[in-house]
């Protein structure tokens, strides 16, 4: 049986929408939300682990610094524009592929995209079980249990409640790790840690290239928590309020990173060292932090099991099509959890070399997705979109989109002779003695390549559409009824 949904889009306090349009009638929240909530969504020790790279690479702590603010800039600045499309087209992230990709096609990007949040939650699981365990004990099995399990209840309630949630893990936050920040300052580190002569160009790209790509892979997420509020809000205010919390949240942690693993050195591992700084507070202080730590990480599980469900649901709705309800939200939510689980529990201990191979395969998924997703809605279509002909197979968006598709495959094609990973590296950055600029070739070749492809689609006849489907097509999801095939309203 289907459970209808509450004029607020709830159903005893769980959401129910998913990849449905919200309506105007059910836009709530405010706008400062986005900055606590990608703040603590950074802010925790998996983004921790993606500091370290250019110190355990050989490089000094200085440029590892440099490296990581830069990184941090700019991809930051490509997940902020995406957040900012939530607001005006009360969708989730993944479903706004269909007007590039085709209504079928979007499925390439949509499967890059749940590996990442399987992939994702199985690194966090771990982490947090890890931390469980060297606190509170009781075996990494049973806490790697216990944080799926936490994690899909959080999902399943749903958005508002995963923004209050991190709302106030960022009030502990800001208190615990401003206090361990503090300690950092007093540490003793290597010489030359310091050394601006020191620079090394390939631990410098590295670290530089797994930053932006971190903070891009977070570019499939975004509009999934801004998408119920209003449109008024602007695109401007939404980019800078979700590019203040992303920024500053991983740039903090990274550093803090990037920092322990200068002073630790050869024997740094991530949570034993997070632990033995934070006991230089005072004895157990450690402890205090891993526990707060795993807490952060079980929101971000709770994001990745809702951004992998709404991916899921695109998926298959692609091929039938799905009501959206709250028994659906939670099937896949289960069902993504399950996949993490059986993931995390079959793991083996090489984390942080493969968490860096990982953080690189999504750079060069996503670099190509996020030019074209980008550039089509800021300056082929301007963020006018027919919403209605998303949900229409036989709609004007096409099943196929082969712009988008063409300009994401040579986009990405072209990056293979710059790639640089410890399983795979292009000639490029061979000769470069490793160094990897293929962010800097798939990004443009994908964004213009799409633009040029894209310069004779009618968008006016499109807003038209767009204009003509408005009304009707809130009044259907009010009712939460997804706009029927072939659906044109008079």
């Amino acid at each position: 049986m289907s459970i209808e949904a509450t004029p607020q889009g709830r159903r005893g306090g769980l959401e129910v929408r998913s990849i449905d349009y919200v309506p105007l009638t059910e836009r709530h929240g405010k706008l400062w939300h986005l900055g606590p909530l990608w703040f603590m969504s950074n802010a925790q020790i998996a983004t921790l682990a993606v500091g370290v790279t250019s110190v355990v690479s050989g490089g000094n702590l200085v440029w590892s610094l440099i490296a990581i603010l830069l990184g941090v800039v700019l991809g930051t600045f490509f997940m902020a524009a995406h957040s900012a499309q939530g607001p005006q087209l009360g969708l989730p992230q993944m479903i706004q592929s269909r007007p590039q990709f085709g209504y079928v096609g979007a499925i390439l990007v949509w499967a890059f995209a749940y590996l990442q949040y399987a992939g994702f939650n199985i690194f966090n699981t771990l982490l947090a079980a890890d931390a469980m365990n060297v606190t509170a004990h009781g075996g990494t099995k049973l806490w790697i249990v216990a944080v799926t399990v936490l994690s899909v209840v959080a999902a399943v309630v749903g958005y508002d409640f995963i923004h209050r949630m991190e709302q106030g893990l960022t009030y502990g936050f800001l208190v615990l790790f401003g206090i361990l920040t503090v300690v950092l300052f007093t540490l003793h580190y290597p010489s030359g840690s310091f050394d601006l002569g020191g620079f090394k160009m390939v631990p410098f790209l590295l670290q530089f290239s797994v930053v932006a790509g971190y903070q891009i892979s977070w570019a499939i997420y975004v509009s999934d928590y801004s998408r119920y509020l209003p449109p008024d809000v602007t695109v401007r205010k939404t980019f800078y309020w979700t590019y203040g919390g992303s920024g500053l949240g991983a740039a903090w942690i990274m550093c803090i990173g990037a920092a322990l693993a200068a002073w630790a050195g050869a024997s740094f591992d991530t949570i034993p060292s997070l632990q033995a700084s934070g006991d230089k507070v005072f004895h157990g202080f450690g402890a205090v932090i891993l526990i707060f730590s795993a807490l952060g990480l079980i929101s971000v599980c709770a994001l990745n099991l809702y951004g992998g469900s709404l991916t899921l649901l695109s998926a298959a709705d692609s091929f039938r099509r799905i009501q959206p309800t709250l028994r659906v939200r939670i099937i896949t939510i289960s069902f993504t959890g399950l996949l993490s689980l059986v993931g995390a529990l079959a793991s083996t201990a090489t984390f942080q070399q493969n968490f860096e191979n990982f953080l690189l395969l999504v750079l060069y998924l996503f670099i190509p997705w996020t030019a074209v997703n980008l550039v089509d809605y800021f300056i082929v279509r301007h963020g006018h979109y027919a919403i209605a002909e998303i949900f229409n197979p036989d709609g004007i968006y096409g099943r196929w989109g082969w712009r988008g598709i063409v300009s994401y495959l040579v986009g990405f094609v072209a990056m293979i002779p710059f790639f640089s990973t410890g399983l795979f590296s292009g000639w490029v950055a061979n000769a470069a003695k490793g160094a990897d600029f293929s962010l800097f070739v798939g990004l443009p070749v994908s964004g213009v390549l799409y633009w040029v492809l894209s310069r004779n689609i009618d968008v006016q006849a499109e807003a038209a559409l767009a204009e003509q489907e408005a009304d009707e097509l809130e009044e259907e999801a009010n009712r939460h009824l997804r706009p029927a095939p072939g659906h044109r309203a008079s």
